[in-house]
C-alpha cells in the first residue's frame, strides 16, 4: 500500500478512499489499480463509454471503484430502480452465470428503452461486470481511509513520545 500511495501521489482525501477500495486482490489482479494511478497522474486519459457515465465516474478518473457507481450506472443507463440496481450488484458479486445472463438481458433491454443501441448496451454491461465483482462499498472505504489518515498523522507527530494527556 505504501508503494501504491507513492506511485499515485494522492492530493485529496477522495484519493485515499479510492486507493483503499482498490487495494484488494481482485482489483489488483484485474489491473484496475494501475489504470487508476495512470489516470490520476495524467499519463492515461479517463474514458467514458457514454456521457451519462462521466458524472458518475469523474471522481475516480473514469475507473469504477465503488459498488455505488455500478448501481448508479444501472439506474442511469438501463433505468433500474435503486432496489433493482442493488440486486444487480449482489448478482455480480456472486458471479452466478445463470443470474448474470438474466441480468444482462434486463440491462440491455432497459438501456435500449433509454435510447442506447444494443451493441453499446452490451459494451457497458461488459465494462461494469468485472468491476462489480470486486467493487467496495464507498462508506466503508471512506471510514477506513479516515482511520488510516489519522493513524499516519499520529505516527508522524507523536513518534517515540508518550501520548498527550
Amino acid at each position: 500500500m505504501v508503494d501504491l500511495l507513492r506511485k499515485s501521489k494522492p492530493t485529496r482525501f477522495e484519493d485515499l478512499a479510492a486507493l483503499n477500495a482498490l487495494y484488494r486482490p481482485g482489483a489488483l489482479d484485474a489491473g484496475m489499480v494501475d489504470e487508476y494511478v495512470k489516470r490520476k497522474n495524467g499519463t492515461s486519459k479517463a474514458k467514458y463509454l457514454v456521457p451519462a457515465m462521466k458524472e458518475i465516474l469523474e471522481e475516480t478518473y473514469g475507473v469504477i471503484v465503488y459498488q455505488e457507481q455500478v448501481m448508479q450506472i444501472a439506474q442511469r443507463v438501463a433505468g433500474y430502480s435503486l432496489g433493482q440496481a442493488d440486486l444487480l450488484r449482489k448478482a455480480m458479486g456472486k458471479k452466478d452465470t445463470v443470474i448474470m445472463a438474466a441480468e444482462r438481458i434486463k440491462f440491455v433491454e432497459g438501456a435500449i428503452a433509454n435510447g442506447y443501441d444494443k451493441r453499446k448496451a452490451n459494451e457497458i454491461f461488459d465494462y461494469i461486470e468485472p468491476f462489480a465483482r470486486y467493487g467496495f462499498n464507498k462508506s466503508h472505504s471512506v471510514a477506513y481511509a479516515l482511520v488510516a489518515y489519522q493513524t499516519a498523522w499520529l505516527k508522524v507527530h507523536y513518534r517515540g513520545t508518550s501520548w498527550p494527556r
